[in-house]
């Protein structure tokens, strides 16, 4: 089959052959140079499909991280009331127990008074 591919150029001078070979040795040229570029052209492709996933990755990381911080948030403001009401219970109660001592001194001297007047 080859000789049928040659056959067309039998008959033409040399100077024509040898412009045929250049010219079939350019389009070889630039076969193998349009495969080499659809190479890099893939790899490419390749490349930026991993940096999209990549970035997309990122992004969901990133909205479970602002979900998880806006939890922790929520979390530090519900501890800080809680802190806030149980130092308030606090200071009620200690005031109470302030209350509750000065009766009891109160009552402590009452008592040590109606002991000295039944001593007497």
């Amino acid at each position: 089959m080859s000789w049928a591919v040659e056959e067309w150029k039998e008959g033409l001078s040399p100077r024509v052959l040898q412009k045929i070979h250049e010219l079939e040795s350019q389009v070889d040229k630039l076969k193998k140079e349009r495969q080499q570029r659809q190479y890099q052209l893939e790899t490419l492709e390749a490349a930026l499909q991993k940096q999209k996933q990549k970035v997309e990755n990122e992004k969901n990381e990133s909205a479970v991280l602002k979900r998880e911080n806006q939890s922790l948030m929520e979390l530090c403001d519900n501890l800080e009331k809680a802190k806030q009401k149980i130092s308030h219970d606090l200071q009620v109660k200690e005031s109470q127990v302030n209350i509750q001592s000065g009766q009891l001194n109160s009552s402590k001297k009452d008592i040590e008074r109606l002991e000295q007047e039944l001593k007497r």
